[in-house]
């Protein structure tokens, strides 16, 4: 029994003694601090002070021991290593003249050397009470000495001023300013109408100033319209001089171009009129020279005429009898043969006469059409109209001669096998000088020959004169 008591004892011991054991190493793990990065710990133990935390030379990993274990046990201080600020918020302060107001301040500050820091303080708490105080008193310094007016005005100046005033106590307490102190506001203090007034009396002056700047920039406008207006004018004037200008010298352009196209028309009519009158010359001409040529052929046709009558009459009691004789039937012949050349006389008068009026018709509307083209050096276009000129003579020559034949007591026979007309041409012939010479030469042939005496002794009633056949 006694052996089985101290086994149980002896187990029970063991696990109290393991229980401890795992407590105090518990207890010791829970004693482990590892610092943040934006924090530093000032750590104090009997004889040393030491700093933990990211940047430092110890590293960041300590043991909480507590104050009231000798010789390890410690005491800490937690700082922050990132930037903090310090709002000083409705602070009441003075300027020169006592005049009172408020302001909001605000600082950002980074501890720079925390042991320094924890010497001074004991916690961040004191530091930041400590820190305000500090810019409290430069605050009140500063703008004591210092107009409101000036001090509304230059804020950004004030700040540097601030940040200069506390720099050397900062460095007392391991403090530094990350940038200038700002001052944020400034505003009237309780019953106070100071910087009302300031703002009133600033802004009057800025509606003044603002009044007058627009009144004058608006002069300016008024005289910039004017000059604008008086250049657009002037521009205007000297467009509109420009196109008066360019309307003159177009007008003189046309102007001169009309004359010379006048003046070209005017030479082209001279020189038609002048073809005109080349042509109506060559007209006049031809027809003076075809009247000419009918009054020859009238007076040649006269002149013969007479001739046949008076040989006619000469020989018409030669051949009375044998005229008689035969009367009867170159009477009927002669009548039907008459009316024949009486109808085709009129038909052919009647072509002529239409072909001439033809001509006289077409001549006019063909010779203004042809006229430029068909004047001057052009003989084809003279010789038409010497042809025309001879149509219109050879139509007045047979109407003569049709008259002379219906006065001549003429009687023809058509016995060649033609017909009227033929013989009628014929009879021109015959009647004409070479026809009255071929008749001279005719009979003298015969009254050479003994038949041809006795042919002409039948006609003349006597015996022919031989003497020129002897």
């Amino acid at each position: 029994m006694d052996f089985i008591n101290s086994g149980v004892l002896f187990a029970l011991a063991g696990v109290i003694g393991f229980y401890f054991i795992y407590r105090i190493i518990s207890w010791i793990i829970n004693l482990r601090r590892v610092v943040p990065t934006n924090e530093v710990h000032i750590v104090q133990s009997s004889k040393f002070t030491t700093s933990y935390g990211k940047d430092t030379e110890n590293g960041n990993t300590y043991y909480e021991w507590p104050a009231w274990l000798p010789v390890i046990g410690i005491t800490k201080i937690v700082l922050p290593v990132s930037v903090f600020d310090l709002d000083l918020a409705d602070y009441e302060a003075y300027d020169m003249g006592r005049l009172p107001f408020r302001v909001d301040v605000k600082a950002f500050f980074r501890i720079v050397d925390s042991n320094l820091a924890a010497q001074r303080v004991a916690s961040f708490d004191d530091l930041n009470s400590q820190l305000k105080a500090i810019v409290q008193g430069s605050v009140r310094t500063i703008l004591a000495s210092n107009g409101i007016e000036e001090i509304m005005q230059g804020r950004a100046t004030f700040g540097e001023q601030f940040t200069k005033e506390v720099a050397e106590q900062l460095t007392n307490w391991g403090v530094s300013a990350v940038k200038n102190i700002e001052l944020m506001d400034i505003r009237d203090a309780s019953g106070s109408n100071v910087i009302s007034n300031i703002m009133e009396k600033k802004k009057s002056q800025i509606e003044m100033e603002s009044r007058s700047e627009v009144a004058e920039n608006m002069k300016k406008a008024q005289i910039a319209e004017i000059d604008a207006k008086r250049e657009t004018d002037i521009k205007a004037q000297e467009a509109l001089k420009q196109v008066g200008i360019q309307t003159a010298a177009k007008d003189r352009e046309v102007g001169i171009a009309n004359e010379k196209a006048t003046q070209a028309i005017k030479e082209e009519q001279k020189l038609t009129t002048e073809k005109e009158l080349a042509v109506q010359k060559i007209a006049e001409v031809t027809k003076a020279g075809i009247d000419k040529e009918v009054q020859i052929v009238k007076a040649e046709q006269d002149r013969e005429t007479k001739v046949i009558n008076a040989n006619a009459d000469k020989q018409s009691q030669v051949i009375k009898a044998e005229a008689e004789k035969e009367m009867l039937t170159l009477t009927g012949q002669g009548q039907l043969a008459n009316k024949e050349f009486e109808a085709k006389g009129i038909t052919a008068e009647g072509l002529a006469r239409a072909e001439a009026e033809k001509a006289l018709q077409l001549a006019p509307v063909q010779a203004q059409i042809t006229l430029a083209k068909e004047i001057g050096s052009n003989t084809s276009y003279q010789d038409y109209l010497i042809k025309v000129e001879q149509i219109k003579a050879n139509q007045t020559v047979g109407i003569e001669q049709a008259k002379a034949l219906e006065k001549a007591d003429v009687k023809i026979i058509a016995n060649t096998g033609g017909d009227a007309s033929t013989a009628m041409t014929g009879l021109g012939s015959v009647i004409s000088p070479k026809g009255g010479t071929a008749i001279g030469g005719m009979l003298e042939a015969l009254a050479n020959t003994e038949q041809g005496k006795a042919i002409i002794s039948k006609f003349t009633g006597g015996e022919a004169d031989t003497k020129k056949s002897t």
